[in-house]
């Protein structure tokens, strides 16, 4: 139903025009951050008027590509950088560098130039502070497959998350690194699926699950748990101690883009210091430009750039393999790892 929504939605705005020059963004940073986007950019551009539409990343990859002969977006705003390298080597993306490149890792560049990181976005083991205190929080991934936590997991289904498949990919990374084999990869999953009470279609219905405690553990990204947090509902977090994927979170120009100068300038002012400051104190992204000064970031994110302990992820692995993998979890993992409630 959302994404018929979002369809429905899209399909009124475009048809409508109060003399303003559209910019269309597809994006799965929610509404707070791409309102927040659009009010900021259109205040410094009054004759643009900017269009987005808010889907999974993956959702967001898989359009694009269905679009590639008549492309209706011109901006890709957000999503890990293996879906943006999947994008690139089908030429569905136009090179681009913009003037802050310099200033973010080069790990953060798409080779090319085809897309560069806009944030980095941690997971974190996320869970109902109403129903668990923090000293019983598992604070690692292994110790989510303790037995107490048997149908006390939500996940959100990772077919069209860009977040999950993440957290899957580091699963199986990890057995590589350790067997040279995906099969430990795919049993740590296996074992998942047997805790999992529940495959969340989107976001929203994982929040919801949450909150009424049919689960009280998932496995998730940062920034959505502090704006939940925000809005009042009764969620925190730990960054698993072993390590934790962070997803360079990138923005590139759809090739093809009907307003290409436009997307030029909306891709400059995202990766602004002004912009990047804006929204990890209203938004919760912290920012992947290393020259943001440290006292100008709020105390989370001060935080989390303390603690946070990155794990080596191969990500032109996980670009090439990883739709393999998530098709063998799919077809051979998915529902038969134990009894959960509902999967």
């Amino acid at each position: 139903m959302r994404g018929i929504r979002t369809v429905l939605v899209a399909t009124a705005a475009m048809a409508c025009s109060d003399g303003r020059e559209p910019l269309v963004i597809y994006s799965p940073h929610g509404r707070g951050l791409l309102t927040l986007a659009e009010r900021t950019f259109e205040a410094q551009h009054p004759d643009v008027d900017v269009r987005w539409l808010d889907m999974g990343s993956q959702d967001v990859l898989d359009r694009v590509k269905s679009e590639r002969a008549n492309p209706q977006s011109d901006v890709w705003f957000g999503g890990p950088s293996y879906l943006f390298d999947q994008a690139a080597s089908e030429s569905l993306l136009v090179a681009y560098r913009p003037t802050w490149a310099d200033s973010i890792p080069t790990r953060a560049w798409g080779a090319g130039d085809f897309y560069f990181a806009v944030y980095e976005t941690p997971a974190v083991i996320a869970y109902n502070s109403d129903a668990l205190t923090p000293d019983q929080v598992p604070d690692d991934w292994d110790l989510v497959l303790e037995p107490r936590w048997r149908d006390q997991i939500l996940i959100r289904d990772p077919n069209a998350s860009g977040t999950m498949r993440t957290i899957f990919g580091m699963v199986i990374q990890r057995g590589l690194r350790a067997t040279g084999d995906t099969a430990a990869g795919y049993e740590w999953l296996r074992r998942l699926d047997g805790q999992t009470r529940d495959y969340a279609i989107n976001p929203a219905m994982l929040h919801q699950k949450l909150l009424r405690r049919e689960g009280v553990l998932t496995l998730w990204e940062l920034p959505d748990i502090l704006t939940e947090q925000r809005k009042g509902n009764p969620f925190d977090f730990v960054l698993p101690t072993s390590g934790t994927p962070v997803i360079e979170d990138a923005i590139a120009i759809v090739r093809g883009a009907k307003r290409p100068r436009l997307a030029r300038a909306f891709v400059e002012w995202v990766g602004s210091i002004e912009f990047q400051i804006m929204v990890a104190q209203q938004e919760f992204r912290l920012p992947a430009r290393l020259d943001v000064p440290f006292d100008s970031l709020p105390d989370w994110a001060q935080k989390v750039r303390t603690e946070m302990v990155a794990e080596p992820m191969d990500w032109g692995l996980l670009s090439r393999e990883g739709a393999a993998w998530m098709s063998y979890w799919d077809r051979n993992i998915r529902g038969r790892g134990g009894t959960g409630a509902q999967r």
